[in-house]
């Protein structure tokens, strides 16, 4: 690990906010595909990507030789939204790729450079559209931190940074949110055809198929379509939020696909650039296209060195392939992660999430904290997620081979038997201290945090 020196810049320079350097505490230095490398030469593998910025790696090669000759070539860098060869490429591409062979009529815009930007945007054309004000969303969802998606977002801690009160949502609870015998897309029903309920017609509904942020709860299929359904019948639109689930990251290119629906507003940013650089994109069915010119704007739109690389990625899409290796991919983490939680029954664990966004939902309060850090360790970089960070979240590289793949899994599971352990051994301390102290009347020095507390 880095010295204090090395780290001292961070620590007194930059803001108290950040985060994640607090998790994985060292100066990286460079990157390529799956691994990273820190300034004392140590090698991890990246299962974090980003927060799922880079589904095709770091410094993909093919992606990175386009980009180099671009900039080689003195080609546009900041266009805010004027045409530009490089911006005329890729829409042209996404449209031969994407659009026409899954027959979707979607308008494209570039509402800014980050995916709170497609939100914002998406939200205020839903309510220009339609006339109305409230939309509906749901529990443990996260959009984004600027106002409008914080008003959406569940998560108490990042709503309370708004300062302000966060006006016009809905929450709804989310698919098994109330547990499995409950159908809470019936529950919605019910509250937007009653009318004494006390919820007025929203403008639109927003959701994710999986909840990056908020634990890896995944939408059934029938539930989405259920959600899509009540949304025609009411003449709400329908917002998919695809920022963190889509770019190939649950297998095919939008999380939505399997269930059959078909959004008025997707949302997606990420790794839609492919390269790790600020792109983000909504698409708009043409009808509620009206917007008037500059309604909505922003300086970093036009991104051509992200257009560029956009455009490279979606090679990866012209066939089925790509989306077969993914769906291989995530069945073995599935079986692995299934495998784990029936042979360490000690952390409580559940698997949840689709595709290569899985994980663990951990019973045993701050175990996956532990383990994350443990891993981290080890030479495996992994998050937490979930509103009390209880849930262990694998999003490697979507690109990782099979040699990479097992390789960080069994970094994991060491991890996850050492603080499995780690746990056992305190939970004998425990009853041997209470044992002493009934017998002795004498109390074992073990502090009140230290105690395993379940979830």
């Amino acid at each position: 690990m880095p010295s204090n020196r090395q780290m001292k810049i961070f620590t007194e320079l930059e803001s108290e906010v950040r985060s994640y350097c607090r998790s994985f505490p060292t100066v990286f230095t460079r990157a390529k595909g799956y691994r990273l490398w820190d300034v004392n030469g140590r090698e991890f593998i990246d299962f974090f990507s980003g927060a799922g910025a880079l589904n095709y790696g770091h410094n993909h090669p093919q992606i990175k030789e386009g980009l180099l000759k671009y900039i080689a070539e003195d080609g546009i860098t900041h266009s805010l939204d004027m045409a530009t060869k490089a911006k005329g490429e890729f829409l042209k591409r996404f449209q031969t790729v994407i659009l026409a062979p899954r027959k979707m009529p979607y308008k494209i815009m570039f509402p800014g450079p980050t995916g709170t930007n497609a939100v914002e945007s998406a939200l205020k054309l839903a309510r220009k559209a339609t006339g109305r004000q409230t939309v509906i969303c749901f529990t443990n969802a996260f959009h984004g931190m600027t106002l409008g998606s914080l008003a959406i977002t569940g998560n108490a801690f990042k709503r309370q940074g708004a300062g302000v009160p966060l006006n016009n949502s809905i929450f709804m609870p989310f698919d098994n949110y109330l547990g499995k015998d409950m159908d809470t897309a019936v529950y919605l029903e019910r509250f937007l055809e009653n009318s004494g309920s006390g919820v007025s017609l929203p403008a639109a509904v927003i959701l994710e198929t999986v909840q990056g942020e908020g634990g890896l709860n995944t939408a059934s299929f029938d539930w989405l379509g259920k959600i899509a359904k009540l949304c025609r019948h009411h003449k709400i639109l329908l917002i998919v939020d695809d920022i963190q689930a889509g770019c190939g990251r649950t297998g095919p290119f939008f999380s939505f696909e399997p269930a059959g629906i078909k959004p008025d507003l997707v949302c997606l940013s990420k790794s839609i650039s492919g390269y790790g650089l600020p792109l983000a994109i909504n698409l708009i069915n043409p009808e509620i296209d009206v917007w008037s010119p500059g309604e909505h704007n922003g300086t970093f739109r036009g991104n051509n060195l992200a257009f560029i690389t956009a455009a490279e990625a979606l090679t990866y899409w012209e066939d089925n392939s790509f989306s077969q290796e993914i769906t291989a991919k995530s069945q073995k983490v599935h079986h692995f992660l299934k495998e784990i939680v029936q042979n360490h029954s000690e952390i409580q664990g559940e698997v949840r999430g689709r595709g290569l966004m899985q994980g663990i939902a951990c019973g045993v309060s701050g175990l996956a904290e532990k383990i994350c850090a443990a891993a981290f360790e080890k030479g495996l970089i992994i998050e937490t997620s979930g509103p009390e960070s209880e849930v262990l979240k694998l999003m490697p590289p979507l690109i990782i081979d099979e040699a990479g793949l097992t390789e960080g899994l069994k970094i994991l599971e060491a991890s996850i038997i050492e603080e499995k352990n780690k746990l056992k051994s305190l939970l004998k301390r425990i009853k041997l201290g209470l044992r002493s102290r009934d017998s002795q009347g004498v109390v074992d020095n073990i502090t009140a945090s230290d105690k395993p507390v379940s979830a």
